[in-house]
């Protein structure tokens, strides 16, 4: 049984940065990602890692701004956001699978239960 469990959010003022971590537990997925819902849209594909090789993938909107990365030792998926903006205010979740399609949510099997980020202008 894969687990999830995010941690770090919190309250940001523009142009703050916050680091959001990801711990897994149980079986290694060969991706993960983060997506962001805010109130009223749907969720989004924020940024993805290959967990063997490490490649990455980022959505245009924060592209510069955010760095996802994954320690192998500690089975954690990290995403540092700098240069935040207030659009970027929504529920950050962590998922995991071995996805073809890693911008598509429904792709991926396994959720964490979310974090929240909000970012005050």
């Amino acid at each position: 049984q894969v687990q999830l469990v995010e941690s770090g959010g919190g309250l940001v003022q523009a142009g703050g940065s916050l680091r959001l971590s990801c711990a897994a537990s149980g079986s290694i997925n060969s991706k993960y990602a983060w997506f962001r819902q805010a109130p009223g849209k749907e969720r989004e594909f924020v940024a993805a890692i290959r967990w063997i090789v490490g490649g990455t993938y980022y959505a245009d909107s924060v592209k510069g701004r955010f760095t996802i990365s994954r320690d192998n030792a500690k089975n954690t998926v990290d995403l540092q956001m700098n240069s935040l903006k207030p659009e970027d205010t929504a529920v950050y979740y962590c998922s995991a699978g071995g996805v073809r399609d890693i911008f598509n949510p429904s792709a991926y099997d396994y959720w964490g239960q979310g974090t929240q980020v909000t970012v005050s202008s």
